[in-house]
């Protein structure tokens, strides 16, 4: 039972340790874990009861290199990973983001907080552009994002968009620092910080359609581990992790990951799943777009079957080329 696996036959406490990275958003995002953890399960509360282990990654160490050029995703996760399978953590707290479709045999994500705001935010210099389209021709748009350097060009093959990484803040300071003109993040990591004053404008969906599990965080644990498993039991948020799911399986039949512009976002409305996904050009050249919906419970069927439609319908020629110029695309050409 629970409370015997919590405390040891020494009377001492054997705490949960959550795992997380160590940059300012995803140490929030522990401490949220862990204040859900102790309003569900009040004995958490004891001193040591749950400590916070912070990870360093191989994305959080190297930032002079895209995500594309450094392999896509998994780079935020692969330590996390590691730390689970060799029990020196108990659960990994992650943005869904960063997660690769695939996880690690041992493990498993069960639990989905209820999810933030999942749209984009946009930060211009001195606030006085509000929408993409005013941007003026030529700008700097700071951005890691070839989803976001896509859906940008689309609209204004002219501006320049540069590989801009690092945490949040080190982001804005670049802004402020003149570096770029603009730069888009998630409004979720900054509401997450209490900075999401600095946003000049929220993008709706028509104007920047989101990452796949954008502002939604994921809580993973070893498939054995029958306390963990409790405990994230009662912080799953069903709704959430059906959206999730959902955009996560459109995510898996394109085969995407950071390497390729691919957006998509589903949202219960009256009782039904709605999906829309993108998938571009790097340049913003070409796009394909698709709506869906139906039941919840076929979440992760709907959007995979939405990733098998626009695979079809774009055809192979554009996913060679698609693949081929994210390769050498633009992200390339400044880091900043």
């Amino acid at each position: 039972n629970l409370d015997t696996a919590l405390f040891m036959a020494e009377g001492d406490i054997q705490p949960l340790r959550i795992g997380t990275r160590g940059s300012p958003l995803a140490l929030a995002q522990a401490y949220e874990t862990r204040k859900r953890l102790i309003e569900n399960f009040p004995d958490l509360e004891a001193e040591g009861a749950i400590e916070i282990c912070v990870l360093k990654t191989q994305g959080d160490m190297i930032l002079d290199k895209s995500l594309m050029e450094l392999g896509g995703k998994g780079l935020f996760t692969k330590e996390l990973d590691t730390a689970l399978l060799s029990d020196e953590v108990d659960i990994c707290v992650h943005s869904m983001k960063d997660v690769p479709t695939w996880l690690p045999d041992g493990t498993v994500l069960p639990c989905n907080l209820p999810r933030e705001d999942t749209n984009d935010a946009f930060i211009y210099k001195d606030d006085s552009v509000k929408r993409i389209e005013d941007i003026p021709d030529g700008s700097v748009i700071g951005t890691a994002s070839l989803r976001r350097q896509a859906q940008l060009m689309a609209k204004n093959p002219t501006l320049k968009c540069v590989n801009f990484r690092g945490n949040v803040q080190t982001r804005l300071r670049k802004l402020d620092d003149g570096v770029v003109d603009a730069t888009l993040l998630a409004i979720a990591g900054l509401k997450r910080m209490d900075m999401d004053g600095c946003a000049t404008s929220i993008l709706e969906w028509d104007e920047m359609l989101p990452a796949v599990a954008q502002g939604a965080i994921g809580i993973q644990c070893r498939d054995d581990d029958e306390r963990s498993l409790k405990y994230l039991a009662a912080l799953n948020h069903p709704e959430t992790k059906a959206c999730v799911d959902c955009e996560r399986g459109f995510l898996e039949a394109l085969d995407g990951n950071c390497k390729t512009p691919i957006a998509g976002q589903a949202r219960i409305v009256d009782g039904k799943i709605m999906f829309r996904g993108l998938i571009a050009m790097p340049d913003g050249s070409k796009k394909f777009e698709c709506e869906s919906e139906g039941a919840i419970e076929e979440a992760a069927k709907i959007g995979r079957e939405a990733g098998e439609g626009l695979k079809k319908e774009a055809g192979e020629e554009f996913f060679q080329r698609m693949v081929e110029t994210s390769g050498q695309q633009v992200l390339g050409q400044i880091t900043k």
